[in-house]
């Protein structure tokens, strides 16, 4: 005969005290003597209660789960800020529900008001325009963007993005290179617009024009497919800044295709340093935007917003340049 599952009165009789305390404990709305917490938790560890999450929620209204949506699982940016998310959380006692927008700019508001009925707070990853968000105050729910909005009144974490490509425009004027071009991603315009204005704003200082590409995806498939159309029309670049390291990674591999030499017939930079660009042949000299930091501020940040300390700024991380073989002095 299966044995029935201890229940909270059971709990509140072993340790001696009323239901409406054992409640309280489990549910963390209110502090008890040591010696009384003591009690509850030998009598939940010798019983071997499991309080229902369900139930729990229903009494407390919260969940202790915290929703997150990004963009693309594929994409290791975004692999490593879920990965910094979920390591706070679990360390404040929060399950992650994930959900992949897959780069669909009409699937993101069905799926985030969906998510949002089923979690206390959520990070957002979204391209969608300033003002076309404005429904995410509507809600009720506390929220952290991946992103920072000019004019919704939501904390943020991101990477000074003109920052960005200003650096990787400066390191490849320093290899002599003066013929460079910046491969973007236009469907993502306040990013794009601003890592265009950073390798613009340098080479402008240089007596310089920036000669401006667009992939069709944030991918490396469109790097590939990016490629034939800069490396062989009229304006052949030194060296290519792409949106990404994927992009970048996909570019490469199609110049190879070509027969270019790398980095000998054109220099090559992404964005974001994902794992495998250290090994791509040659790696890949990129900027490090800090992906799992960003994720572990932004789940930060929710959690304090949670707790009743709402922090409305944005937290702006430091890029840096990784420098490696993809890039060389100008011959």
């Amino acid at each position: 005969m299966k044995k029935n599952s201890p229940t909270i009165r059971d709990v509140a009789a072993a340790a001696g005290v009323s239901v409406a305390t054992v409640s309280k404990y489990i549910n963390g709305a209110q502090r008890f003597s040591a010696p009384v917490e003591a009690k509850l938790k030998v009598a939940i560890e010798a019983l071997g209660y499991r309080s229902n999450p369900l139930a729990r929620s229903m009494i407390t209204g919260r969940t202790r789960t915290i929703g997150l949506t990004i963009l693309d699982i594929s994409n290791p940016h975004f692999t490593n800020v879920v990965k910094g998310a979920n390591r706070v959380a679990l360390r404040h006692d929060y399950t992650l529900l994930l959900v992949d927008t897959d780069e669909n700019q009409a699937r993101e508001r069905p799926l985030i008001e969906a998510l949002a009925q089923r979690v206390d707070g959520l990070i957002v990853s979204s391209r969608m325009p300033d003002e076309e968000t404005h429904w995410m105050l509507d809600l009720n729910k506390p929220l952290v963007l991946l992103r920072r909005s000019e004019t919704l009144p939501i904390p943020s974490v991101g990477i000074d993005n003109r920052l960005t490509t200003y650096m990787l425009a400066r390191h490849l004027l320093n290899l002599g290179h003066r013929q460079i071009a910046y491969l973007g991603f236009g469907q993502a315009p306040r990013i794009n617009d601003e890592r265009i204005r950073g390798a613009r704003e340098c080479l402008e200082e240089a007596g310089l024009t920036l000669d401006v590409y667009d992939a069709h995806a944030p991918t490396s498939h469109a790097g590939e497919h990016a490629c034939s159309r800069v490396m062989l029309g009229p304006r052949r670049p030194q060296a290519v800044i792409c949106y990404n390291d994927l992009i970048a990674l996909g570019f490469m591999k199609e110049a190879a295709s070509l027969g270019l030499k790398l980095p000998q017939d054109v220099s090559v930079t992404g964005i974001d340093n994902v794992p495998y660009g250290e090994f791509a042949s040659p790696a890949l000299t990129t900027v490090d935007i800090q992906s799992e930091k960003m994720g572990e501020l932004a789940m930060q940040k929710l959690i304090d917003a949670l707790a009743g300390h709402p922090d409305t700024e944005h937290s702006m991380f430091e890029p840096r340049l990784i420098v490696r073989e993809s890039t060389a002095a100008c011959g």
